[in-house]
Order: C-alpha cells, then structure tokens, then sequence
C-alpha cells in the first residue's frame, strides 16, 4: 500500500497529487518550463470527515477520492510522502471539480 493511502487527512482537508505537465509535445519539441507551470490540476487521493460547527453539526467535504479539481495558484501545504510530492488543501480552498 503506498504512503498516500495510508495517510487520512483530518477535519475537512484534503491530499491531492498535482497533475504532472508534459514537457514535450505530440509532436516531440520539448516545452519550456514556463509553459508547464500554468496547470493547476490535481487528482484527489484521500479526504478528511469533514468539518465540524459550533453545534457539533458534521459538515462533509464537497469532494471524494478520485476527483479531478482546479486548484488555486497559491496555498495548499506541500507534503513529501516516499519521494512523492503531494498538497493538503482544505476543501474552501479547491476552486472547483472538473468533470469529464
């Protein structure tokens, strides 16, 4: 089992694993760095219960485990896990969820 389904993020966080940009075209010229750096894309690994309200109410986090999601420029925590870099948002963060 790797490192990123072992970990389960708490309250209404969520682990996401940015999606990796190309760094050559369908037609085999490689792109610069600067190109690469505009996707704000990640796929959602593990998400938290949820967060809780004054009143003891159980607020659900908005995504799941397998969703693609726009993610914003900055924030998030970086996360290392077995030479893998992941993110930690917390749900109000995620812009959106991309469908297919």
């Amino acid at each position: 089992m790797s490192a990123a389904k072992r970990l389960i993020p708490l309250l209404d966080r969520v682990l996401v694993e940015k999606v990796v940009a190309p760094t050559k075209s369908l037609g085999g010229v490689l792109l610069p760095e600067v190109a690469s750096s505009k996707i704000n894309q990640g796929t959602v690994l593990a998400v938290g219960p949820g967060r809780r309200t004054s009143t003891g109410e159980l607020i659900p986090v908005g995504v799941k485990a397998g969703d693609k999601v726009l993610l914003p420029e900055y924030g998030g925590t970086p996360v290392k896990l077995e030479d893998t870099e992941y993110m930690i948002f917390r749900d109000e963060e995620l812009l959106g969820v991309l469908q297919n």
